[in-house]
């Protein structure tokens, strides 16, 4: 297998999807308090930028063992979290677990083709159960992209 390529210029940056309760008090706490921007959202998530780090709100009401919640067209495990990876680092780590017969919650694919925050992704769950993405924009300056 070949080693991740990393240059100075590339910043990894980390993803992290949480639960809420109530979307606009995670509104009012991340984007008053924090200062955090805002990105895309729904009616059942919204994205911020926490100090160029992608995390994400997504409404789950009253816990359960499992939650899960659309995102386009896929049942995204709630918690979970991940990295932003180039695409050539995200393809080899996607030939990697394939090869490992690691079985995928959600299959590599890619999310929002054609619209804002186009990006290629896919969840795993490690042993113990914790969920994790792995995505890759083409361009970077979709991370945080509205339109």
């Amino acid at each position: 297998m070949t080693e991740p390529t990393r240059t100075p210029a590339h910043r990894p940056r980390f993803h992290l999807a949480f639960p809420v309760d109530d979307l606009e008090a995670a509104r009012l706490f991340y984007g008053e308090v924090l200062g955090c921007p805002e990105g895309r959202s729904s009616d059942s998530w919204v994205d911020f930028d926490l100090y160029g780090h992608q995390i994400v709100a997504h409404y789950v009401g009253r816990r359960s063992k499992s939650e899960h919640n659309p995102v386009d067209g896929d049942q995204v495990p709630v918690p979970h979290f991940g990295l932003l990876l180039r695409p050539v680092d995200w393809q080899t780590l996607a030939n990697r677990m394939k090869a490992a017969h690691v079985e995928f919650v959600i299959e590599p694919h890619t999310r929002f083709a054609g619209q804002a925050g186009e990006h290629s992704t896919m969840f795993v769950f490690d042993p113990a159960g914790n969920a994790l993405e792995f995505k890759a924009f083409a361009d970077e300056g979709q991370i945080f992209a509205t339109t």
